[in-house]
């Protein structure tokens, strides 16, 4: 299959092939419609979402009819009416960057130390997770109404490995876990090199959770249920579901107790801050206020950042706080970060066209026990900000771990991070909630 073009026929169910959005045949400057474009049907590349990256572009190539119902779904349909039992491998899906072959992708990809933007590749995986959802809860009936599934959290995006941008790489995801009315989906970035000694070639794992709604009332909806087969879907499933259980735990009664037992953790926490604020010259020179590591930035929110549901992407969202997370870290450490994972996230409300976003960055806390990965923990947090009507909400909080790239580390002998002391409550609680959060995510791991 040629990979330089973009409307070759995909097979449904193989790999996904990703190829530049510049066709070879074209310069950037033209615009050719598809060939298979009618007159009654909107060409792809008009469709909403469809240049944030080469893998949305392929995605819905290769998925047209389902996401033509999404677009333009049929009127007074009613809803599905009967749940369907599916296997995760129905909708496992896969996609294929060929960086070692496509010069016009790899540029599109390249951070300035020859690796893979870790911002662009998270639009990418927001975008498949979506395509996954959908192909999962799709009930091939073009009579019934389709869902509007959302991205409801990011549970966790782990990377294992630097990704090279000059080696080809692929992404393979499927649903691991539903609820009533929620999806979890699992991804796994893989990239093969000579010169590793493990068979394990993954390097970078993603945990998505999508909520459907109905299309018509805007309300919980519920969604096709799933049947693992293979041991490690019944693992994955199994694991998903303790999770869930435990968020559900934590929203109820253990919440309080651990409160309370974090009171003198949170007087320890505010004790060298208030030195800052009341004795500032006395303060520990190896330690800075949290509200001295901040950074800002603001934009409007334009239509051609927006999904097929009319709301603005939510990779677009994840990648401009992951931008604004590395320059905060870079800017803290003195020297070039280096990404490890994204935590929890929470789409607390929808992004809409229009919408004033401002996002706020942090350093939460460091971690400095192990002098060869000191950890950075930076905290975003996006608002929407509406000046006509004097109101400010909060839609999204990301938090991104760094350390510092090795490379950087060696050129600067007696390299030290400095501690991060809070100056207020609120910000000591939001500091020991991020640690517990991070506690609780190793014990997963382990």
């Amino acid at each position: 299959m040629d990979l330089n073009s973009k409307h070759n026929t995909i097979p449904v169910n193989g790999t996904i092939p990703v190829s530049s959005t510049f066709a070879t045949s074209t310069t950037p400057f033209e615009n050719p419609l598809p060939a298979n474009t009618s007159g009654d049907r909107k060409p792809i590349a008009l469709w909403p979402g469809m240049y944030h990256s080469p893998v949305t572009t392929a995605l819905w190539e290769a998925r047209t009819k389902i996401f033509e119902r999404l677009l333009d779904p049929p009127r007074d349909a009613p809803p599905q009416s009967e749940l369907l039992t599916k296997t995760p491998s129905q909708s496992r899906t896969s996609i294929l960057y060929n960086f070692s072959s496509d010069f016009v992708l790899r540029e599109q990809y390249r951070d300035p130390w020859n690796d893979v933007r870790i911002g662009k590749l998270l639009e990418d995986l927001d975008a498949l997770a979506g395509t996954i959802s959908v192909k999962h809860c799709s009930d091939e009936d073009s009579t019934t109404r389709p869902l509007i599934l959302v991205t409801a959290s990011v549970d966790k995006i782990v990377l294992k490995k630097p990704i090279s941008v000059n080696i080809d790489l692929t992404i393979v995801g499927s649903v691991i876990w539903v609820g009533r009315s929620s999806i979890e989906i699992q991804l796994e970035v893989t990239q093969s090199r000579q010169e590793d000694s493990d068979s394990d070639s993954v390097v970078l794992t993603a945990n998505f959770i999508f909520v459907a709604r109905d299309s018509e009332t805007g309300k919980a909806a519920p969604v096709n249920r799933l049947s693992p087969e293979t041991a490690r879907e019944k693992f994955l499933f199994e694991q998903a579901e303790a999770r869930n259980n435990l968020k559900k735990r934590k929203r109820g009664g253990e919440k309080k107790d651990r409160e309370n037992a974090e009171e003198k953790k949170l007087r320890d926490l505010l004790a060298e801050g208030r030195i800052f604020c009341d004795m500032p010259a006395l303060a520990d020179r190896d330690s800075i206020l949290l509200r001295d590591t901040s950074l800002e930035n603001s934009l409007i929110c334009q239509p051609q950042q927006r999904n097929i549901h009319g709301r603005i992407f939510g990779g677009f969202l994840m990648n401009r706080a992951f931008e604004l997370a590395f320059s905060t870290a870079y800017a803290f450490a003195g020297l070039v970060p280096y990404f490890l994972e994204v935590d929890h996230v929470d789409f607390l409300r929808p992004v809409d066209v229009g919408d004033f976003l401002r996002l706020k960055s942090c350093v939460l806390y460091t971690e400095l026990h192990d002098p060869d990965q000191p950890l950075i923990n930076v905290e975003v947090v996006a608002h929407v900000t509406r000046p006509e009507l004097r109101s400010s909400e909060v839609s999204n909080t990301f938090h991104f771990t760094f350390t510092v790239r090795p490379e950087a580390k060696a050129l600067k002998n007696g390299f030290k991070l400095r501690n991060v002391v809070p100056a207020t409550e609120e910000e000591a609680r939001r500091i020991l909630e991020r640690i517990d959060a991070d506690n609780l995510n190793e014990f997963f791991r382990t």
